[in-house]
């Protein structure tokens, strides 16, 4: 399965040389940009409050929004158009970094438990007579 079924299904396939008009990408920034920073608020959220959160199907959703947006950009030329969406592209950017900031959390807690479990089932395993830290092999 190549990554563009995967995570573009429902987008229009690329052509070779197309490129949006800069007016309908430029029309279009301001609506990519709200729905990027609803899809990284909903997984924020997600991260923070549900227990078993679809992570896959969230940054399927991100990638989603990125290919939009790197199609939108790729039609804008005027350092003046992105300027006017510059308020637009600082929420996102603080929201990114919230987001970011929840994907750490998450994946030091996973981490955590990881290593929790590992330690667990070693300790579990072994009744130490035959171990290799026992005989100086193996020390943490």
């Amino acid at each position: 399965m190549s990554a563009y079924s995967e995570f573009g299904a429902n987008l229009p396939m690329p052509s070779a040389g197309a490129e949006q008009p800069p007016v309908a990408a430029h029309a279009n920034l301001g609506a990519i940009i709200s729905r990027i920073e609803e899809a990284v608020e909903a997984e924020t959220d997600g991260i923070r409050s549900v227990a078993n959160f679809d992570i896959k199907a969230s940054n399927a959703r991100k990638s989603r929004c990125l290919y939009e947006l790197n199609r939108a950009m790729k039609g804008i030329g005027h350092a003046d158009m992105l300027s006017e969406h510059r308020d637009g592209l600082l929420r996102l950017r603080k929201k990114l970094a919230r987001n970011e900031a929840a994907i750490q959390a998450h994946l030091s807690a996973v981490s955590e438990v990881a290593n929790l479990l590992k330690n667990a089932i070693q300790n579990a395993e072994a009744d130490g007579t035959y171990s290799a830290g026992e005989f100086g092999w193996a020390r943490s």
